[in-house]
């Protein structure tokens, strides 16, 4: 009798021990490296269609974890440290088009008694959806069923679209059997679509555990091992995600822009921009269109910011100078207008003075109504040619 309760006491400690509920909040330690530009310029090619995560929830997953990447947070478990490296690799995952899929195991509360329990089947991946399968991994207890979970990845993994990266998360301890048999029935089932990655979250005295991965990554023949230290960082899970899901890519050419105004070189109209310059979709400077009502002189409130830019610029670029040049519409004298276009260039240059452009960079001419850009015929086009722009003297 007194055989059968410590039996009893020995299985109720084992189920129980480690229900780590807490998982690492390291929001302010962790910023996801952004691989949507090297994806976006074919620096980096898709070559993963679908990720399996494979979790290790057993008790031995309870053990804080010594290494020193989440020192900040004394107490952390293994189990809890494993949820913190899977929501770094969702938060690095650029957007592409995946499936994901999440099984864990363990025993007892902690997987609703199962030894292995399909946390989220495959499925379009999101962020949020893989978010929300993280979180149903609430604790960690019981023994270590891996083959379990291997053995029902078979089914899991049935339907999976593509080239499938399965992704274990573990100390590699414990295991109540070898997982190996089942891995190897899964590769055989996908062959070369089924590539395998190990990740071991473990202490010193879990050492062994890390043989005991790096043999199951080998079964998959193109994946590999690695370990909680080298992903933690941003850097190490940048690399990690690009290895698992990427390969190598030719990066698009980029067209030149020689005067980096942000407008490349075939579709700029006005090459070698001063720098500091505001630019229109021609690369032209923004400066070189102010437009006035019927017979004024009077620059609208509207074109302070083409100001406030050309006066930055000026003073970025202290050799450049420049010739403004007004313009009217045919309405009313010809010699008028000849007049009034000189005012408005002038208005012009008297702005920028005021605002600490020394006058000797800027010189002025009036063309009247000589060189119309548009229809004078329409009160669309008269509004167009009655304008001030600039041309460089400086060149």
């Amino acid at each position: 009798m007194k055989k059968t309760s410590l039996a009893t006491l020995t299985l109720v400690s084992a189920v129980f021990s480690g229900c780590a509920t807490h998982a690492v909040n390291d929001t302010m330690n962790f910023r996801a490296r952004n691989l949507n530009q090297k994806v976006q310029s074919g620096q980096l090619v898709q070559k993963t269609d679908t990720f399996f995560v494979i979790n290790d929830s057993s008790s031995s997953m309870s053990d804080v974890y010594e290494g020193t990447e989440f020192s900040y947070l004394p107490g952390a478990t293994k189990f809890s440290v494993s949820k913190t490296l899977l929501d770094r690799m969702n938060k690095t995952i650029p957007d592409v088009t995946l499936s994901s899929g999440l099984r864990s195991f363990g025993f007892g509360p902690c997987l609703s008694w199962r030894y292995t329990e399909l946390n989220q089947a495959v499925q379009n991946y999101s962020h949020d959806s893989f978010d929300a399968a993280l979180n149903s991994l609430k604790c960690s207890s019981g023994g270590t069923p891996a083959a379990h979970a291997f053995r029902a990845a078979k089914n899991d993994l049935a339907g999976a679209p593509g080239n499938i990266a399965l992704i274990l998360f573990s100390d590699g301890n414990n295991y109540d059997s070898s997982p190996a048999p089942a891995l190897q029935q899964l590769k055989a089932q996908h062959g070369d679509k089924l590539c395998v990655y190990t990740v071991w979250v473990g202490n010193e005295k879990d050492r062994q555990g890390i043989n005991v991965l790096n043999q199951l990554a080998d079964i998959g023949r193109c994946g590999f091992a690695t370990n909680a230290a080298a992903i933690a960082s941003t850097r190490g899970m940048a690399s990690f995600v690009e290895n698992v899901f990427f390969r190598g890519g030719t990066p698009i050419p980029t067209e030149k822009d020689s005067d980096g105004d942000g407008v490349v070189d075939s579709k700029d109209k006005c090459p070698n921009t001063p720098k500091g310059a505001l630019v229109n979709k021609d690369g032209c400077w923004a400066f070189s269109g102010v437009f006035f009502d019927t017979d004024s002189t009077k620059i609208k409130s509207k074109y302070e910011p083409l100001f406030t830019n050309a006066v930055k610029v000026l003073k970025l670029n202290p050799g450049l100078t420049v010739e403004i040049q007004g313009h009217t519409d045919s309405i009313g004298p010809e010699v008028y207008n000849q007049k009034l276009s000189e005012r408005r260039a002038m208005a012009v240059k008297q702005e920028l003075v005021n605002q600490g452009i020394d006058g000797s960079r800027l010189t002025t001419v009036g063309f009247g109504e000589t060189r119309p850009i548009a229809d004078n015929h329409t009160a669309e086009g008269r509004a167009q040619n009655r304008r001030v722009v600039y041309r460089r003297t400086d060149q």
